[in-house]
């Protein structure tokens, strides 16, 4: 005989049957209490995605989570690890290593993982699915800062150009790329009233209009590593200057795909339409305000091409959002599903993170459900490269002689931005931290859209012997907004949204001249 424990209102009750083939072996000998039920993987991984019940195993215990997965605070994410072991999903989110959460897995308990199958007490490695089997190969010029997930910058040297080239446009990964096939991949369209209508790839293409822009997309983290030099610490990847990258973008209007779908855009505003939720393949969610959405100048796109080409793995093959003049964390790769709804997305993405607090507000003490979640993105810039240029090479002498310069001099180079489509109207420079100004020349570009989506690349070329240490830059959108200079001002705990004025040391010791 086997005991097999059943979840019913709240309480574990045992109820005995003869033994069955999902359970083997006799009762725990150390068990004090009921006997303990052992479980074979075999029959472990009967119980994934498509089952009645789903579940899970932690170290060597086994758990039916089934009455669990709805009120999960991470959504559909935990599908992923059914029938199988959650360990190596908990290593990615580090958010479960709390008392309280081991306390909730542990009331689901059904028994233990079969001795038979355990090496060392532990299942062994080949029976644990790698999570990040289908990541892709990357650019080695890329800039690491994890790599499971894997999260890279851009390299400076690719900063300093207007399009950023696929293979080294920067990459934020929350999990893992998920498993996915552009012939049967379909979109979901879910209407506030419930009524859904598909979409097949195919059928986006044939169906509607095809849009290409260009646009900017930069994580809400760029630039945090600034804010944890010149202020405090901050939690979370930190990033450099990189987590910013332009491409063009070509696909359908999320507008003209939700009208064909049921939405009477005519009938807006309404109360049970206010935002519109995103999901992709591996189970991330954001989501936007309907006004943005629906947008006829706001360009936002499903998008099946990156810069002519068909878009790349880590950039959301075969399908995604991009929501431009958005922070990049609206703009949902490998999307599968578009719900229109009274509210924002349920996704800890859209209600525990991409938020800022006050300065004086501690991780622990901060209101999450009283702080907005980002979206439009403050002016930002950067200084992408530093170098110094001589008469000696006729490149340069020319260079020089268009800024009216006989003498060797530096040229400075860098990126300006500002979200919600504003166009960059100034670049501010300085070569002595900030006593003195000069204004940096805007390079012209080619951007494509119904209003400024791109950065826009500035240079400035002075004489060495003006250059007093030190180079600080900041920009100014059409709006006249600009940036802070201090960082303590703007600090939060999450470092996001790092948009003060960024510095860079000059030593002309140690610079050499092209």
């Amino acid at each position: 005989m086997v005991a097999i424990l059943t979840r019913q209102s709240g309480d574990w009750s045992g109820l005995w049957f003869p033994s069955i083939a999902h359970a083997e072996g006799l009762s725990d000998s150390n068990s004090t209490s009921k006997p303990t039920t052992f479980f074979r993987l075999d029959d472990i991984r009967k119980h994934g995605r498509d089952a009645g019940e789903k579940w899970i195993t932690k170290g060597d215990k086994v758990y039916n989570i089934t009455d669990w997965i709805p009120g999960h605070p991470g959504g559909e994410i935990i599908l992923r690890a059914v029938g199988g072991p959650v360990d190596q999903y908990w290593n990615i989110f580090t958010i479960h290593n709390k008392q309280e959460v081991y306390d909730i897995l542990e009331s689901y308990c059904i028994g233990k993982v079969d001795p038979r199958d355990l090496v060392d007490g532990k299942v062994p490695d080949e029976q644990i699915d790698d999570p990040f089997k289908n990541d892709p190969e990357r650019d080695r010029e890329l800039v690491v800062h994890s790599s499971r997930p894997f999260n890279a910058e851009t390299p400076a040297n690719a900063l300093n150009s207007f399009i950023t080239s696929d293979e080294l446009f920067y990459v934020r990964q929350h999990m893992w790329v998920p498993e996915v096939d552009e012939a049967h991949h379909k979109i979901v369209i879910e209407l506030a009233d419930g009524e859904e209508k598909e979409y097949s790839l195919q059928e986006l293409k044939e169906k509607f209009k095809e849009v290409t822009i260009t646009a900017t997309l930069q994580c809400s983290g760029n630039r945090r590593k600034h804010m944890t030099d010149e202020a405090h610490s901050t939690d979370g990847l930190q990033w450099d200057a990189g987590a910013i990258s332009n491409a063009e973008w070509t696909g359908v209007r999320l507008r003209d795909v939700l009208k064909d779908a049921g939405l009477q855009i005519e009938d807006l505003p309404a109360e049970n339409i206010k935002h519109v939720q995103f999901t992709g393949a591996e189970a991330y969610g954001a989501s936007i305000p309907i006004e943005k959405a629906i947008d006829q100048f706001g360009d936002v796109l499903l998008v099946y091409a990156m810069n002519s080409k068909p878009l790349a793995l880590d950039h959301g093959y075969p399908l995604r959002l991009v929501a431009p003049g958005n922070v990049a964390a609206r703009s949902v790769k490998w999307i599968t599903r578009v719900r229109l709804s009274d509210e924002e997305s349920t996704s800890q993405w859209q209600r525990r993170d991409y938020k800022c607090f006050g300065p004086n507000v501690t991780s622990k003490a901060a209101d999450w459900d009283s702080a907005p979640a980002i979206q439009e993105t403050p002016v930002q810039s950067a200084i992408t490269s530093v170098r110094d240029i001589s008469l000696h090479s006729d490149h340069n002498r020319r260079l020089l002689e268009l800024h009216g310069l006989e003498e060797d001099a530096v040229v400075v180079e860098g990126y300006s931005y500002a979200g919600g489509g504003r166009r960059i109207i100034r670049v501010d420079v300085s070569a002595d931290k900030g006593t003195t100004w000069h204004q940096a020349n805007l390079l012209p570009d080619q951007s494509k859209g119904a209003k400024k989506w791109t950065w826009t690349r500035w240079r400035w070329v002075l004489p060495k012997q003006q250059i007093r240490s030190c180079f600080v830059v900041k920009a100014v959108d059409e709006a006249y907004n600009t940036q802070a200079g201090e960082y303590e001002a703007n600090y939060n705990f999450r470092g996001n949204l790092t948009s003060s004025w960024h510095r860079v040391e000059y030593d002309p010791k140690t610079s050499k001249a092209d």
